[in-house]
């Protein structure tokens, strides 16, 4: 697949998320800068406390990130790009070429998020993504961005450099590489790969962040919203 038709695609997902949402602050904005008041008064946010997550909730999420909506809808999306490019072109065109290219993905984005977990288990880090306490646009999606390579240690939950984070995507690339691909792919495609994996973790965070509509909306019956963090985060 060629580097700028993937980008090309993670950006236009990006933009399908994040740009309806501008809108509405917009007008916010507007609205506010046409006020004639002096002054306005901001309700301060309550204080969220930091729960660790029990092992229930670490193994529930870790079989929703393996097994649920999101990496099957988006095994099928990258499949259909690399059908369209014909990647690799040794699997040629058809259903059954199709098929291929969907287990393929779907097994990458499997070892990614089992390599994932288990690294953080053993570093003892809590992987889940919590929504941030911020408000704003821009300040959420910066946060889902810095969320990719972060994680939370200790009993405080503070943020630190995630190792799990940054080696999983490049161990998914490197088993397909290695595993099923054909012959000639090498490290150097499994790096190129790898790097590809780490994008699409940023439009999974940013997708995680923005798309909620609510315990009674659409999204909640195809459990699409937000299923991550601690019951009594």
């Amino acid at each position: 697949m060629k580097a700028h038709q993937y980008i090309v695609l993670l950006l236009v997902v990006t933009s399908l998320v994040v740009m309806p949402l501008l809108a509405p602050a917009q007008s916010l904005a507007d609205s506010g800068s046409m006020s004639n008041t002096s002054a306005s008064v901001i309700p301060e946010l309550p204080a969220v406390v930091y729960t660790r997550p029990t092992e229930a909730t670490k193994l529930r999420n870790f079989s929703y990130d393996t097994f649920g909506p999101y990496p099957l809808v988006g095994a099928a999306l990258i499949a259909g790009v690399d059908q369209a490019t014909n990647t690799p072109p040794e699997w040629k065109q058809g259903a059954q070429s199709y098929s291929e290219r969907f287990g393929s993905d779907f097994g990458i984005l499997a070892v990614s998020t089992t390599t994932h977990y288990a690294l953080a288990e053993a570093f003892k880090e809590d992987t889940l993504y919590y929504r941030c306490e911020c408000r704003g646009i821009f300040p959420r999606l910066s946060h889902a961005v810095v969320s990719t390579l972060t994680g939370r240690h200790g009993e405080d939950g503070h943020r630190f450099f995630s190792v799990p984070a940054l080696v999983a995507p490049y161990a998914g690339a490197m088993t397909a590489v290695y595993g099923w691909y054909p012959d000639r792919y090498g490290a150097k495609d499994g790096f190129r790969m790898g790097n590809y994996s780490l994008l699409e973790d940023v439009v999974g965070n940013i997708a995680l962040e923005f798309v909620h509509g609510g315990p009674h909306s659409l999204l909640s019956h195809l459990h699409l919203n937000n299923a991550h963090g601690s019951p009594t985060q």
